[in-house]
C-alpha cells in the first residue's frame, strides 16, 4: 500500500465579537484537506494527517522514518513550524533540522509535494519563508523573498501546457477557475506543466534520486472553489500527481 505524509491544514481561529460596550471571544479549530485525502485514500493510498500543531512533536525522527512514506506533502504551514519547537525557541535547546531531514529524505529517492496556501512557499507577508530553507532549492520552481499571493476574486484561467503528462492523470484541458495562488518563477531544470494566469500552477521535477512537485494553489477552499472542489478532474488529478511525484 502506498503511503503518504500530510503536513500541515489545520488552524485555529480566536475571535473577538464586539456588540457595543460588550465583548465575548470565540475559538474555532478546524482542519482541512479532507478531499484530498480522500482522494488518495480512494485509490488505494494510507494517508497520515500531522496537523499544525502536531508537527512538532509527531515528526518522524530521521530521514528513514520518513522513508516510511513514498510521499511528503506539505500544504499551509511555514518553515518556523518545522523550525522551532518548544525546546528550541523557550529553551534553547538543539535538535535535528525538521527541514533538513525531509531534504535528505527526498535525495535519497523520496517524494515531495508542497501545496499553496497562505504559509507556503513564501506566503502572507513572507512569514512561510521556503526560498531559503533547506527543501527551498529542492522545488521545481523558486520560491520568492517576498508576499507572494495572487488574489484573482473574479477567477484566475488555468491553461494546461502539457495535457498527456502522467502527472495530470488525462484530467483535460478545461478547468474550473482558481481565486488565487502563491506566485512563484520557473527553476531551469523544472517542468512546469500548467499555468494559472501566466504563472506557474504544477511544475514537477527530479531532485537527487527523489522527485518533488508543486500544486501553487490550495487544496480545499478559498482558493480553490466550489467549482473546483465538485469538479470531476479534483480526484483523477491529485491521483495522478501523488503517484509521479512519489516515483510510481
Amino acid at each position: 500500500m502506498k503511503k503518504a505524509l500530510l503536513l500541515g491544514e489545520s488552524w485555529t481561529t480566536h475571535m473577538i465579537h464586539q456588540k457595543g460596550f460588550d465583548s465575548f471571544t470565540s475559538t474555532e479549530y478546524v482542519e482541512g484537506g479532507q478531499e484530498f485525502r480522500a482522494a488518495l485514500e480512494g485509490d488505494g493510498w494510507e494517508v497520515t494527517h500531522l496537523p499544525a500543531h502536531t508537527i512538532e512533536t509527531s515528526f518522524p525522527a530521521s530521514a528513514e522514518a520518513l522513508a516510511a512514506y513514498d510521499l511528503v506533502v506539505i500544504s499551509d504551514v511555514g518553515a518556523n513550524t518545522f523550525l522551532l519547537s518548544r525546546a528550541v525557541f523557550g529553551r534553547s535547546v538543539s535538535e535535528p533540522n525538521k527541514l533538513d531531514l525531509i531534504r535528505e529524505y527526498v535525495l535519497g529517492g523520496g517524494g515531495l509535494l508542497m501545496v499553496g496556501g497562505y504559509l507556503s512557499f513564501s506566503g502572507v507577508d513572507a512569514k512561510a519563508n521556503y526560498a531559503r530553507s533547506p527543501i527551498g532549492d529542492i522545488l521545481p520552481v523558486e520560491v520568492l523573498e517576498t508576499d507572494d499571493r495572487a488574489e484573482h476574486p473574479e477567477g484566475a484561467a488555468i491553461e494546461v501546457l502539457a495535457p498527456d503528462h502522467t502527472a495530470l492523470g488525462g484530467v483535460g484541458e478545461t478547468w474550473p477557475p482558481l481565486l488565487g495562488y502563491n506566485r512563484t518563477r520557473e527553476r531551469p531544470g523544472g517542468d512546469v506543466v500548467v499555468r494559472v494566469n501566466g504563472d506557474p500552477l504544477i511544475a514537477v521535477g527530479a531532485a537527487g534520486h527523489g522527485r518533488t512537485g508543486v500544486f501553487t494553489s490550495d487544496m480545499s477552499p478559498h482558493w480553490a472553489p466550489p467549482p473546483f472542489m465538485e469538479w470531476s478532474g479534483y480526484d483523477p488529478l491529485w491521483r495522478a500527481l501523488a503517484a509521479w511525484v512519489a516515483g510510481d
